[in-house]
C-alpha cells in the first residue's frame, strides 16, 4: 500500500447537514458520542496500511484542522501524514473548488510530487467499516482504469441512488441516476458476478456507487486534464470515460450509511445502540476508529435509569433516566430530566462548579441540561446551555422550521439546537 496515496473530499457547505454545519466543516461534526465524521474514512486507510492521507475541504475548517492535528502524528520513522488542504487561490485558479473532480484537479501539482500508483478517492461522511487494501486488490488484479466500490441494493431502494450496469467481467457499462419504472429495470445486473450467492443476487439486483474510487495515476491526471469543464467525479468524469476506459466495480456487501442528511444522521447514530448487535460497531478491536485522545475521567452517574444508550467518557448524570440515547463527552444532566431518543453532543469544556453556582445566581444558563428538563427526538449541539422545566418535544410535529434567533432548527421533524445555544427556563419546542 505504500504506492497509495488516499484524498478524502471533505464535501461542499455540508448544507443538508445544516445547521450541525453551521459552525464546522461536514468531516467536523461529532457522531457516536466522541467521535467525527472524517475520523472514519482516515480510520480505514490506516487500518488498510495507507499512511499518506489528504482531506480536501472549503467551508469552516478550523475545527477540522485542529481536530486533525491533535489527533493523527505519525512518527518520523514513515511518511504518514493526515494533512488538510483547503481551497486557495492562486495565479491559475482564482475560484473556489466547483465540484469533487475539480478539488482534486487543483492540487494536482501535490499529488504528483509523491511516488503514487493508485489514488483511492474517499469521502468524507459516510460511516462504514471497510479494508481498502481487497479493494485495490481487485482495481490491480482486473487491470482496470477506475475501479468504484458498489453496494447491492433491493428493488425498494433503488431509485434513490445512482445505478450502474456490468457486463459479466464486473466492467461498468452503463449509469443510470435515479432511475424509476421501465428505466429502473433496464438497470438489473446479475450481481453474483461481483461475489454475491445467488439467493442474494435474486433479492438485490442493482448496484449503486458508495462514491469511493480508485484511479490509476496517469488515468487521473489524464481525465482532469483534458476535460476542464468536468467538475464531479460521479456525475461527468465517471459516466464520461466509461466506454474508452476499464471502469470495474467492487463490491461492498457490508453496512454503508451515507449520513449527510439531518435524518440520517440522528438515526445512524441512534442505531449505534440497538442490541444485541447494531449493524455499524466501534467495538472492533481489530480494526479500531481513532479519534483525538482527551484524557478525560470516567463517566459519574447518580441515582440514573439509563437503558439502550451510549454515554461519552467524562459526563455527569444526576437522577436522571436516558433512553435510546446517545450522550458525547462532559455532557451534563441535571436532576429529573428525561432524555429519549435524543443525541446530545456534550461539551468542549468544564465550566467550575463556583462559575455554575455564580450563573444560577445571577440568572444565567450554565451549559448542560437544567433540572426537570424533558428531551425527546432531538439534537442538541456542543455547549448548548438548557435551562429548568424545559421541554423539547416538538409539541406541534413541525417538520421544517428556522428559529436561529431562538436557538433552534427542526428539520424533518427533528428538533436541533444549535451549538453554544441558550434555552431559557420553562421554554416548550
Amino acid at each position: 500500500m505504500k504506492k497509495v496515496l488516499s484524498i478524502i473530499l471533505g464535501g461542499g457547505a455540508g448544507t443538508r447537514l445544516y445547521p450541525l454545519t453551521k459552525l464546522r466543516a461536514k468531516p467536523a461534526v461529532p457522531v457516536a458520542g466522541k467521535y467525527r465524521l472524517i475520523d472514519i474514512p482516515v480510520s480505514n486507510c490506516i487500518n488498510s496500511e495507507i499512511f499518506k492521507i489528504y482531506v480536501l475541504t472549503q467551508f469552516n475548517s478550523a475545527s477540522l484542522n485542529r481536530h486533525i492535528a491533535r489527533t493523527y502524528n505519525f512518527t518520523g520513522f514513515n511518511e504518514g501524514f493526515v494533512e488538510v488542504l483547503a481551497a486557495q487561490q492562486t495565479p491559475e485558479n482564482p475560484n473556489w473548488f466547483q465540484g469533487t473532480a475539480d478539488a482534486v484537479r487543483q492540487y494536482l501539482w501535490l499529488f504528483d510530487e509523491w511516488d503514487a500508483d493508485e489514488y483511492l478517492i474517499l469521502s468524507g461522511d459516510h460511516l462504514y467499516r471497510m479494508d481498502y487494501r481487497q479493494f485495490i486488490q481487485r482495481h490491480r488484479e482486473t487491470d482496470a482504469d477506475i475501479t468504484l466500490s458498489v453496494i447491492p441494493i433491493d428493488e425498494r431502494r433503488a431509485s434513490d441512488f445512482g445505478l450502474m450496469k456490468i457486463d459479466d467481467s464486473g466492467r461498468i457499462i452503463d449509469f443510470s441516476e435515479k432511475p424509476k419504472g421501465d428505466a429502473l429495470t433496464q438497470m438489473r445486473v446479475d450481481t453474483s458476478v461481483l461475489g454475491l450467492t445467488k439467493e442474494q443476487a435474486e433479492l438485490q439486483p442493482y448496484i449503486a456507487s458508495m462514491g469511493i474510487y480508485v484511479f490509476k495515476k496517469e488515468v487521473l491526471f489524464k481525465l482532469l486534464r483534458e476535460s476542464l469543464e468536468s467538475t464531479d467525479f460521479g456525475k461527468e468524469i465517471i459516466p464520461d470515460s466509461a466506454k474508452d476506459y476499464n471502469v470495474q466495480a467492487y463490491l461492498f456487501d457490508d453496512y454503508w450509511e451515507d449520513i449527510g442528511t439531518i435524518e440520517a444522521f440522528y438515526h445512524a447514530n441512534l442505531t449505534l445502540t440497538r442490541q444485541p448487535q447494531p449493524p455499524f460497531s466501534f467495538y472492533d478491536e481489530h480494526a479500531p476508529i481513532y479519534t483525538r485522545a482527551r484524557y478525560l475521567p470516567p463517566t459519574k452517574l447518580l441515582e440514573c435509569q439509563i437503558t439502550e444508550s451510549i454515554v461519552g467518557e467524562g459526563c455527569i448524570l444526576k437522577n436522571c433516566r436516558i433512553q435510546h440515547s446517545v450522550l458525547g463527552v462532559r455532557s451534563r444532566i441535571e436532576s429529573g430530566c428525561v432524555i429519549e431518543e435524543s443525541l446530545l453532543m456534550g461539551a468542549d469544556f468544564y465550566q467550575a462548579s463556583v462559575e455554575r453556582q455564580g450563573n444560577i445566581e445571577k440568572g444565567d444558563i450554565p451549559v448542560g441540561i437544567g433540572t426537570d428538563t424533558l428531551i425527546r427526538g432531538a439534537i442538541i449541539d456542543k455547549n448548548a446551555c438548557i435551562g429548568h422545566d424545559v421541554k423539547i418535544i416538538n409539541k406541534d410535529n413541525v417538520q421544517e422550521a428556522e428559529r436561529e434567533s431562538q436557538g433552534f432548527y427542526i428539520r424533518s421533524g427533528i428538533v436541533v439546537v444549535l451549538k453554544n445555544a441558550v434555552i431559557p427556563d420553562g421554554t416548550i419546542i
